[in-house]
């Protein structure tokens, strides 16, 4: 199989901006850019699926370019529906830092090969008399308009700062190929407007032929794509998004869309994720792709380490064996719920009821005597019952479970969350 036939069987081509394209990828030796505006300060699983094919290739014997645009992120792609709010530059500038090292560290992971890039350092010093003369005058206010995304804002308006981002970003490729001999640009499916006036400022301004390919968006099964506009972003950052979060994520990815993402967010080959199907087909309660899809995509990002740690977290947490995590797995897996601080031991009813765990003593009761409560993983049916550091998991963290799935956490010192 070609790199091309691959990269279809994937699903990772959408459109391609010429057919020589197909010899030339599968030949190798190009030099390709992929990028993104720092409109963050960490990359989201929607960027890893794109950023990921700068790995395909230069497996394949090409040369990546990741561009992270702190210039253009100053002024922001038109969105479908409004205008993006614009950040500070100070804010811009960190977040670019924030995504170069990502960059670097997931992607790269040290090869030389990979080059970062801020189109910042060669938009910053043109003046407008010379982005008028020197690129405005290559456009053709027709040509932009019936660029798809600009069409579909005329109703509801777009400023002229959106509109000459197209110019940007063509400048972009124009730049890179004038310095790096870069002749492909890559990105995602809406960029396709953006990439093909690049290739056509190249063209006018050099005489050269350029070439491009965009893919098709990760999304769910209702069509939504995963990004942080859309909410509930996962973040590449672990601090964000922790590996459990993510490992969570993934092991409750939807079934109908499980084969897909094993075959846009992992190296597996064709054949592994053809048998990967075949027993999910026949056996979907093991969820074995769910599984191999976060052991897969969490080792690459985060490494092996955080994969263990992310499956020990779940399996123990499954298992009710709360006793098997360490301080920081629960940080991990609890994170985001408040916490209870303990100032002295307690009866078990009346732990329940002060931290509002349960609404009454006759309610706690009912909840203890029906094994409803558990602590640590251990089901409670003693009225006695004492909280107090004795019990406590590294003598700090108290896991209260009530029912099936309503978990509490409490915590003997520390800073005051709830009390």
């Amino acid at each position: 199989m070609t790199l091309f036939e691959e990269l279809k069987w994937r699903g990772l081509i959408k459109d391609i901006s010429s057919p020589e394209l197909i010899d030339k990828l599968n030949e190798g030796g190009l030099t390709f850019y992929i990028g993104t505006d720092p409109t963050a300060d960490s990359l989201h699983i929607g960027h890893f699926s794109s950023f990921l094919i700068a790995r395909r290739l230069k497996q394949a014997g090409h040369h990546p370019i990741l561009l992270v645009g702190g210039a253009t992120g100053l002024i922001g792609d038109p969105r479908p529906t409004s205008e993006r709010p614009m950040i500070s530059k100070e804010e811009l500038n960190h977040n670019f830092l924030c995504l170069k090292e990502q960059a670097e560290t997931i992607f790269a992971k040290g090869d030389d090969d990979f080059r970062v890039v801020n189109n910042f350092d060669w938009i910053k010093d043109i003046n407008v008399i010379d982005f008028l003369r020197d690129y405005g005058k290559y456009f053709n206010i027709n040509y932009m308009l019936d660029k798809d995304i600009v069409r579909r804002r005329l109703d509801t308006g777009i400023t002229y700062a959106e509109f000459s981002y197209m110019i940007l970003q063509a400048l972009d490729y124009l730049h890179l190929n004038q310095e790096f001999n870069c002749t492909l640009q890559v990105a995602g499916q809406d960029q396709w407007g953006n990439i093909t006036a690049g290739i056509d400022l190249i063209r006018k301004k050099n005489g050269k032929e350029a070439y491009a390919f965009t893919m098709p968006l990760l999304t769910k099964a209702d069509g939504t794509k995963f990004g942080k506009s859309e909410g509930g972003a996962i973040w590449l950052d672990k601090d964000k998004t922790t590996p459990y979060e993510m490992y969570q994520f993934l092991i409750n990815a939807e079934d109908t869309k499980v084969i897909d993402y094993l075959k846009f967010l992992t190296f597996l080959s064709k054949e592994e994720i053809e048998e990967i199907e075949k027993e999910q087909l026949e056996f979907p309660e093991k969820r074995t792709a769910h599984k191999i899809l976060a052991r897969e995509v969490i080792t690459f990002i985060h490494g092996e380490d955080a994969y263990k740690e992310a499956l020990n977290i779940s399996e123990s947490l499954f298992n009710g064996n709360i006793k098997a995590l360490s301080s920081k797995e629960i940080e991990m897996a609890f994170k985001g719920l408040d916490r209870i601080i303990i100032g002295e031991d307690m009866n078990i009813i009346d732990f329940l009821v002060k931290y509002n765990i349960c609404s009454s003593k006759r309610e706690a009761r009912e909840f203890v005597n029906n094994n409803s409560i558990s602590i640590n993983g251990d089901k409670i049916n003693d009225l006695n019952y004492v909280i107090n550091k004795d019990i406590a998991i590294d003598n700090r963290y108290v896991i209260v479970r009530r029912g099936k799935k309503k978990y509490f956490i409490g915590c003997f010192g520390g800073n005051n969350d709830k009390e």
